[in-house]
């Protein structure tokens, strides 16, 4: 199983960003995915998911309306589009497979002006 991210980077405030995740060694259609984040001296924190069809999501109250998730199963990706970003949005985001339990190496985004 390999997840990799991309997309990341320095954006300003209330700018937006669109992150990746190709997944590769598994039936990729067939699971849910999900992107969690990590802020310096802070813990892993789950920021949205979307089911194996694409037609359930679920977001943490603090990205909802701003972020949304989504995927393209040909293509064996899952995307975050980043809207209206914030400074305390910076982090490194991170791809997880949770079923199977694995995790992309992660993108970082920092959001400064």
């Amino acid at each position: 199983v390999q997840l990799v991210e991309s997309g990341g980077g320095l954006v300003q405030p209330g700018g937006s960003l669109r992150l990746s995740c190709v997944g590769s060694g598994f039936t990729f259609s067939s699971y849910v995915m999900n992107w969690y984040r990590q802020a310096p001296g802070k813990e892993r924190e789950f920021v949205a998911s979307i089911s194996s069809g694409g037609g359930t999501t679920n977001y943490a109250d603090f990205v909802k309306g701003r972020f949304t998730i989504s995927r393209d199963n040909a293509r064996n990706a899952v995307y975050l589009q980043m809207n209206s970003l914030k400074p305390e949005d910076t982090a490194v985001y991170y791809c997880y497979l949770s079923l199977l339990g694995s995790w992309g190496q992660g993108t970082q985004v920092t959001v400064s002006s």
